[in-house]
């Protein structure tokens, strides 16, 4: 039962974050979409530090390698990665109208919030079952109780990152349903991670701090490319900067708490 536990508990945070789309209205409030913004900003850039590239830090000095090598190269290629596609669905709108291109514009920025929780979700499903089977196994250091606080501390993480892809894409025209499904599916990456890395663990480990990083990579693009520019149209910025660092310091007080 733990072991299941363990494996959902993420999932049930990314879906529940994703059920908020069916109690909003029409259209999303101008001061509550900046909020959200801005606190999943926040949750973002320390989720990037604190869940992603210390964690895959400690991995490599585990491991006897120079730890700024993984972590540089996950990273970086986390940011190409995304860039890359940006600019693949940028040239594919270079013939439209200018209200066609508007249209498609809105669309991709969703595609690409979703493209990248969804990258960022699988290796946090990974390293979920890399400390399940650890406890399984008997690692030094590695317990059920412990596997499953880093489960309880994702599934927190998860639940801005549900609102976030749902309630923007109700905003843009999509329903309830099909919006709190595409905010869930986001979501459903992370117990297949964990899955795979049970069964899988001997292979996986070695090049979890490249995947933990490289998720951190496309987080902070995501912040960069998209929140933030987001967040800052129009007036009231100051609301932003203040939910970005409740954001981020609950994340990090949640992060260190847990472990």
């Amino acid at each position: 039962m733990s072991l299941i536990l363990g494996i959902l508990i993420p999932f049930f945070g990314t879906t529940l974050g994703s059920s908020m789309v069916l109690f909003m209205k029409d259209k999303i409030n101008e001061k509550l979409e900046k909020v959200l913004l801005g606190f999943a900003s926040g949750v973002m850039i320390a989720a990037s530090v604190w869940s992603l590239l210390i964690p895959a830090i400690e991995m490599t000095k585990a491991q006897k390698i120079q730890s700024w090598i993984p972590t540089s190269v996950g990273f970086m290629f986390g940011i190409i990665f995304l860039l890359l596609i940006n600019r693949i669905t940028e040239k594919l709108r270079i013939n439209d109208s200018d209200k066609m291109r508007n249209v498609e514009e809105n669309k991709n920025k969703s595609k690409m919030m979703i493209l990248a929780i969804t990258l960022h979700n699988i290796p946090e499903g990974m390293a979920v079952g890399v400390a399940l089977a650890g406890a399984l196994v008997g690692n030094v250091g590695i317990s059920i109780a412990g596997a499953i606080a880093l489960s309880i501390g994702i599934a927190i993480q998860n639940f801005p990152e549900g609102a976030i892809v749902s309630m923007p894409l109700k905003a843009k025209g999509y329903t309830r349903r099909k919006s709190f499904l595409y905010g869930t599916m986001s979501g459903i990456v992370e117990p297949i991670g964990t899955i795979v890395t049970l069964l899988l663990t001997n292979i996986v480990v070695p090049i979890l701090p490249y995947l933990l990083s490289f998720a951190a990579g496309t987080m902070i693009y995501v912040v960069t490319k998209e929140l933030v520019p987001e967040s800052q149209k129009n007036e009231k910025t100051d609301i932003i900067t203040l939910f970005t660092a409740i954001g981020f310091v609950i994340m990090m007080i949640l992060d260190i708490m847990l472990g």
